[in-house]
């Protein structure tokens, strides 16, 4: 994993995304899940473009299965944007970067 990209679980999301001052792009993920895998290097990129404007963290689902049940989050890669504490913007699926980034720009 990038060292741009931060490693959030349900211990350490609300400070590290809900308070966030900068608007977050959290990953839902697995180790097991293929399309999870496929995204990484469109969410490196990303981390590294948008750096100091936009925090990027993963959350494995299987380690920390609060948080995605809190927001019923049902399939995996799904990619939520957070800004003040609140969701803006879901992404289900393992989609283009540009799709990922058309999101963000909405938001920054």
């Amino acid at each position: 994993m990038s060292e741009d990209i931060i490693e959030v679980t349900d211990s350490n999301f609300e400070e590290e995304v809900l308070k966030s001052d900068t608007p977050v792009l959290l990953d839902l993920w697995a180790v097991w899940c293929g399309p999870c895998n496929i995204i990484v290097p469109s969410l490196e990129n990303i981390a590294q473009d948008y750096k100091g404007r936009l925090k990027v963290a993963k959350m494995n689902v299987d380690e920390s299965p609060m948080t995605p049940s809190k927001f019923s989050v049902m399939s995996i890669p799904t990619l939520l944007l957070f800004q003040g504490g609140e969701i803006k913007e879901t992404i289900i699926g393992a989609v283009p970067q540009k799709k990922i980034e058309e999101a963000i720009k909405k938001h920054l």
